[in-house]
């Protein structure tokens, strides 16, 4: 489904599952920036204990953002990610877990959107080069200016791809900062961190949903765990709410639609490329001293509340005089199916369900309405349903404007002519949403409910500014079934077999889904073979359908996936043999790589909208294709096209050191089985690893910016999750011992129950959080440094403070002539600042209802631990820049520039310099 869409909707029908995050930004003291300290109280009043990341949404933000200039190359890419995820860690503060999860080799399902997405990304990008040449070349002929071109290689984004030379560097990057916080922050002090990197197959979000399900199948694992994931796609929601966690969290960026882009052309505001006329660069500031400032800041991140999501769909769901006992986690299972109907990674939605023209709404009224007449009724139903099916005419009878007629009779008198077809269509189907209580002339909004008589006020993103595309199929004509077979799958509606066909397809990838959202993968190679989907009237006869998948299936390897999902413009990441696949005419698949494709817009306005009329990938022609060039590969891209696994880690004070520690002295090749009473009741197996990170050995650093960690006490070690049969069934239940978190929203007889009391509504995590309260020592304070008397600067003063001191933008401006610092770069923290008080879920936690909360094993054993936190000494190294440069022995990478490290290298930082 199309995330813009969802969340806006998802946020406008429940607004209190949204609450924005209270972050602390590093503090500067005598030009040095100390860190925030993540080991002291989360200032949000809510204690997280895993924090889970899906790195794909880290990743392309940090290597290729939209509203900023982008890094110049690799290494500054990687720094941008660490302080990503920096950022994200001061937030949350979890306090049993890290898992970083990166997309693997995903299932064939998914692989055909990936395939479309990286072949339109490819096709839009030289458009875009042509049509910027293009523009530059009118504008210097005008006499325009423009600045001079900068000479380097665009980076492809298609690079973030399971298999490339890029992905394989992220890793060992990632795995030098894990060990790094580990041995020099206090908030990672006792964190146990998983790396989930893209030799592992799996998207990161499933693979995240995996862990979790698993650990939940243990004995010991802790039904009230606080969850927080980290990531901006739609489908997350509803992958929380499928593990039916009763405190899980969702942590994202604020989405903020049309955010200013610079030109690419003159790099300034408020224009695209088309529309650039080479004017010169506006001074900023009376002296141009906001010359190198950026026009916004960084953006706010927000948490989704899923626990006040289950409120929610609980009031909205619950039926009365039902044939059976209502459970609300059967019905937020329901309504987690009803919404893949609108669209998701895997099927296409139907056609006649758009999420902006209220459908999930028209769905759940629907459902309602069948689930009070699933009695005496349905065999009564059932009949008259297929009465229904045998006519040849639509499942309903348009009227008004939209009547059908006879040829020739539009000029009879009464006759009316719709001048906007496609709104009376629109409002027409909202009709057929009423509920009971509302009246059947009422129009609806967006998000389905009812509007003032008058018609539909749309919405910015519904505008007709711009021309509506061209509708062949027609849904609100007579016919509407024939045109859409005829125009998208080029056959007769009366092809009875065909349609069964698809429609067979389609409810098979409704159960692939379903069991991929609440067990694993069912198939890695069943995937849906339309671009289309079905009408939902063709589900006829669906319960006879087999549902069962191939069992053993084995995921693709990533050299394999790149040929599946990349275009011939980004073959650069393949070995030369394998791109000569893609490109050679000779080749066996050379049909698979298309130079152009058409795009069906299919009803929307923007081309990023509509289908890419791509050809489905033949598996058995593709591994044939690929066994004559097996034998070129070098071992390091042998290496690279193999399958990898899950990498623990624990820091020095954590009690799983010393346990992972001698498992390496004494060489065991068995795998070992984690104890969870060291681990806060995690389990699974544990085994060597080749290339771990060991105690007082030199972690090499893959950033020639940053220092060799040469005082490790880190440990890392290989991680398997606990396995289970593949028919094993993992429940969709709320565990015996689980508290629902304090109900957040009004109750329903609140006007009887409250005796007067006025409602409060809760803002955050916790309801009795104080608000914000100067003391008199604080006005006091206030006054000394801001006179009362003064004019235009007291201490109510609306005066905005200058823009140096603005504390919520870490962008702050330069002046001019100021070198840019990464923020990472500046952090120098001294020895004294690191010692915290220990992290808080050694105390009492707060957050888990009335009263002390039982202590598992492992918290009783953590509560004993009072050993101060000691970091290594941090120590100025001498020279220009603080970094004495290193040898670059890794060679040039593909997808950046090849011709070095043209960036100056920053001073010297506290967190990264020390001997």
């Amino acid at each position: 489904m199309g995330v813009p869409a969802f969340f806006r909707w998802l946020s406008r029908k429940y607004p209190s599952i949204i609450v924005n995050c209270v972050e602390e930004k590093p503090k500067e003291c005598n030009g040095v920036k100390i860190p925030v300290d993540a080991s002291k109280p989360n200032p949000n009043d809510v204690e997280f204990d895993n924090l889970y990341l899906d790195m794909n949404g880290i990743i392309h933000p940090c290597t290729h953002p939209e509203d900023k200039p982008a890094p110049k190359n690799e290494d500054e890419m990687m720094v941008a990610i660490f302080e990503y995820i920096d950022r994200l860690f001061s937030i949350v503060r979890p306090r049993r877990l890290l898992y970083m999860a990166i997309d693997g080799v995903a299932p064939r399902a998914k692989m055909n959107q990936q395939r479309s997405r990286r072949f339109r990304a490819s096709k839009e990008g030289m458009e875009a080069a042509i049509e910027k040449q293009r523009v530059r070349e009118e504008i210097l002929a005008k006499g325009g200016y423009l600045p001079p071109e900068e000479i380097k290689e665009r980076f492809d984004s298609n690079c973030i791809t399971p298999g490339t030379e890029f992905m394989d560097n992220l890793a060992k990057c990632l795995r030098y900062y894990i060990a790094d916080r580990l041995n020099n922050d206090p908030g990672w002090k006792n964190l146990t961190v998983i790396l989930s990197d893209a030799s592992a197959p799996g998207e990161g979000e499933h693979k995240i949903m995996d862990y979790i399900r698993r650990q939940r199948a243990q004995p010991n694992h802790d039904p009230n765990t606080h969850h927080c994931l980290c990531g901006a796609d739609a489908d997350l929601i509803m992958l929380g709410l499928a593990t039916h966690e009763p405190n899980f969290t969702i942590i994202r960026e604020e989405f903020k639609p049309n955010k200013p882009k610079p030109c690419g052309l003159c790099n300034q505001f408020g224009h695209d490329v088309k529309d650039c006329e080479g004017l010169p660069r506006e001074k900023k500031g009376k002296h141009d001293e906001l010359a190198d400032s950026l026009p916004c800041g960084e953006g706010e991140f927000i948490f989704l509340r899923l626990s006040v999501l289950r409120e929610y769909l609980e009031r909205e769901l619950t039926m009365a005089s039902l044939p059976f006992t209502f459970d609300v986690e059967r019905s937020i299972d329901d309504w987690v199916f009803m919404c893949f109907f609108v669209g998701n990674d895997f099927l296409p939605h139907l056609p006649s369900l758009e999420i902006r023209e209220g459908a999930i709404d028209r769905l759940v009224n629907i459902y309602k309405n069948v689930v009070h007449k699933t009695g005496d009724s349905f065999r009564r139903r059932q009949k008259e349903k297929r009465k229904r099916m045998k006519r040849d005419q639509p499942s309903f009878s348009p009227g008004g404007i939209l009547t059908p007629h006879a040829l020739g009779s539009r000029s009879s008198p009464g006759s009316q002519v719709a001048s906007n077809p496609r709104q009376a269509a629109y409002e027409m189907r909202m009709q057929n949403n009423l509920s009971p209580s509302v009246s059947p002339n009422a129009s609806f909004t967006s998000d389905g409910s009812p509007s003032p008589r008058g018609g539909i006020k749309r919405k910015v993103e519904d505008s007709d500014s711009e021309p509506e595309p061209e509708d062949n199929v027609r849904l609100w004509e007579a016919g509407w079934k024939q045109r859409y077979y005829k125009k998208k799958f080029d056959v007769d509606a009366a092809d009875e077999k065909f349609r069964r066909k698809v429609v067979q397809s389609y409810v098979e990838g409704l159960c692939w889904v379903l069991r991929y959202y609440y067990q694993g993968c069912a198939s890695w190679k069943w995937y849906y073979p339309f671009h289309y989907a079905p009408f939902a009237s063709d589900f006829e006869g669906i319960a006879d359908m087999p549902s069962d998948f191939e069992k053993g299936t084995k995921p693709f390897k990533p050299l394999e996936q790149l040929m599946g999902v990349f275009p011939a413009a980004s073959g650069n990441f393949l070995p030369p043999s394998w791109r000569k696949l893609m490109s050679d005419p000779d080749s066996s698949i050379i049909d698979f790589y298309p130079e152009d494709f058409a795009i069906d817009l299919n009803g929307k306005k923007y081309a990023w909208q509509g289908v890419a009329l791509l050809p489905f990938v033949d598996e058995r022609r593709l591994r044939a294709a690929l066994e004559e060039v097996y034998p070129d590969l070098t071992p390091e891209e042998t290496r690279r096209n193999s399958l990898g696994g899950d990498v623990l880690f624990v820091g020095k004070h954590h009690p799983l050191h010393d346990f992972i520690l001698e498992l390496y002295k004494t060489g065991s090749t068995e795998s070992v089985n984690v104890p969870p009473e060291l681990c806060h009741g995690i389990q699974g197996k544990f085994s060597l690893d080749e290339e771990a990170v060991l105690p007082d050995q030199i972690v090499c650093s893959p950033i020639p910016m940053l220092k060799d960690l040469t005082h490790n006490a880190a440990i890392s070690i290989n991680f398997k999750d606990p396995q289970f049969a593949e028919d094993y069934i993992f429940k969709a239940v709320m565990l015996p011992g689980a508290r629902k978190p304090t109900p957040v929203l009004k109750p329903s007889d609140w006007e009887k129950s409250s005796n007067g009391r006025q409602w409060k509504p809760q803002l955050g995590f916790n309801r009795d959080r104080r608000p914000v309260h100067l003391d008199p020592a604080a006005f006091r304070a206030l006054g000394h440094v801001m006179p009362r008397g003064s004019s235009g600067t007291g201490v109510y003063s609306n005066a905005a403070p200058p823009p140096a001191t603005f504390q919520g933008n870490m962008y702050r401006p330069l002046l001019r002539g100021q070198a840019q610092i990464p923020k990472l770069m500046s952090n120098m923290r001294p020895q004294d600042s690191w010692r915290g008080p220990p992290p808080l879920f050694q105390q009492q936690r707060f957050d888990r209802g009335v009263g002390a909360e039982p202590l598992l094993p492992w918290n009783r054993m953590l509560q004993t631990q009072n050993a101060a936190f000691q970091p290594n000494q941090y120590q100025m190294l001498a020279g220009p820049g603080g970094y004495p440069p290193r040898r670059d022995d890794r060679g040039g990478r593909q997808g950046y520039p090849r011709e070095g490290r043209k960036y100056p290298l920053p001073p010297p930082s506290g967190r990264y310099s020390w001997n």
